[in-house]
């Protein structure tokens, strides 16, 4: 696919790349006169003086330097028939950047596939309780995740913290390993003009009673009622969330925005949109399961845990 929407600009970078290559050819080849010839000749005066000491002279110009310059210009238009560089045409070669990246990561996976092999028949827990697994799940997850998530996966506001605490969309293999691989989508819709400012006020101050946070407990039986009618639909009557909605728990002490009475009244009424990119297009399978091993295991780490988890994948 081209990467002009006109094909007059693939012409008219060809026209003035070519242009300037022949153009530099006649300069060159007008400067033949000037040319210092074997024997010696004698060197004019341009009268240009500066400081009342320093001439410049007109000194020829050696042959050596005319050659070179047009030996550039012959190797710039060789170049531009072999290699892509004159707008949309391709070159003889069909050389791209791009297929050259594909050929080295190809070769890359290829030469690293023997080190997840030894992993293919464990199943997800043995393979969080695998030292030498978890050290490659945790390359993979600062090489691929941290970005957003931290150096130590315990996220940031709006970036989820895969230590600690619940997950909206869940924290069972599946729900992780499709996360990666889909990526995830969580919308709040925005209540304004639904929910007015002293009702969103009264709610949010019912959502924090939720968590056991300090809360007004007059204004949080008024907006036990907006909540019923508005937000439990998503959020369950006890604001136990709705995994399958992506809707989160309100009630676990876990807050992806903050807690204030500020921060969830913006949330009411401005909504929220937040979304992971999907990372199956440059993960491999096996990239994927030692990743979801490795956040899997961020809260699934405690011996007694590990242990079970071992047992259950060797009776599977």
């Amino acid at each position: 696919m081209s990467d002009f929407d006109s094909g007059f600009w693939s012409w008219w970078i060809a026209a003035v790349t070519v242009i300037g290559i022949v153009w530099c050819i006649w300069l060159l080849n007008s400067q033949k006169k000037y040319l210092k010839n074997s024997k010696e000749e004698e060197v004019t005066d341009t009268g240009h003086v500066w400081d009342g000491n320093l001439r410049e002279l007109n000194n020829p110009i050696p042959r050596w330097w005319i050659v070179m310059y047009l030996g550039f210009c012959a190797f710039g238009l060789g170049y531009l028939v072999l290699f892509p560089g004159l707008g949309g045409y391709p070159g003889v070669l069909s050389y791209t950047s791009a297929d050259e990246v594909e050929q080295a990561q190809a070769k890359h996976l290829a030469s690293v596939r023997p080190l997840y092999a030894k992993f293919d028949e464990m199943t997800i827990q043995q393979i969080a309780a695998n030292p030498e697994a978890q050290q490659i799940g945790q390359r993979l997850f600062l090489n691929n995740c941290a970005q957003c998530h931290g150096s130590d996966a315990k996220g940031s506001p709006s970036f989820p913290n895969l230590v600690e605490g619940d997950s909206q969309w869940g924290r069972t293999p599946e729900a992780i390993e499709h996360t990666i691989v889909n990526g995830r989508h969580g919308i709040m819709p925005a209540f304004t003009g639904v929910i007015d400012a002293s009702a969103a006020a009264d709610t949010a101050q019912y959502v924090r009673s939720l968590s056991g946070l300090a809360h007004n407990q007059l204004a949080a039986i008024k907006g036990q009622r907006t909540y019923m009618a508005q937000c439990a639909a998503c959020h369950g009557a006890e604001g136990k969330g709705n995994k399958m909605l992506g809707a989160p728990n309100l009630t676990d002490g876990v807050w992806l925005y903050g807690s204030s009475e500020q921060r969830i009244v913006e949330a009411i009424m401005k909504g929220r949109n937040n979304q992971m990119p999907p990372q199956g297009g440059h993960l491999t399978p096996e990239q994927v399961r030692m990743l979801t091993a490795w956040v899997w295991g961020l809260s699934n780490n405690r011996p007694e845990q590990v242990a079970s988890n071992q047992q259950d994948g060797q009776a599977k």
